[in-house]
Formats: C-alpha cells, sequence, structure tokens
C-alpha cells in the first residue's frame, strides 16, 4: 500500500514526516531521508495494530 506522507523541517532543524490518512502516525529524522524512512516503519507498526485490533484501513488520499 502506498500513503501520502508530507514532510517539513520545524523549528529546531529536524524533518517532520507525516501520514494524514493515518491520524497521529508522525515520525522525525535529522534529514528529509531519515524521516521518510521512520515514518514508513510507524506506517507498518500503525498498519499492523489495525490489523491486530480488527480495524479497517482508513481509505487512501487521492
Amino acid at each position: 500500500m502506498k500513503f501520502r506522507v508530507t514532510v517539513e523541517p520545524d523549528e529546531d532543524g529536524v524533518f517532520v514526516a507525516e501520514c494524514p490518512t493515518l491520524p497521529g502516525c508522525v515520525s522525525q529524522g535529522k534529514t528529509r531521508e531519515e524521516a521518510i524512512a521512520n515514518v514508513r516503519d510507524a506506517i507498518q507498526g500503525y498498519l499492523a495494530s489495525l490489523k491486530k485490533h480488527g480495524e479497517p484501513v482508513p481509505p487512501r488520499a487521492p
């Protein structure tokens, strides 16, 4: 599955990556690439948690 991810620098100089389709699925990294890798891990954990609890995966944004 592919999900849209936003990456923006914050005021502390780290990059914050967020998956808007999955509420609260946010990560960060020292570089843009690190933030993307970290949010990919967070997405996998989020989806595993939804499956474990029998909850549906939110529809992806177009």
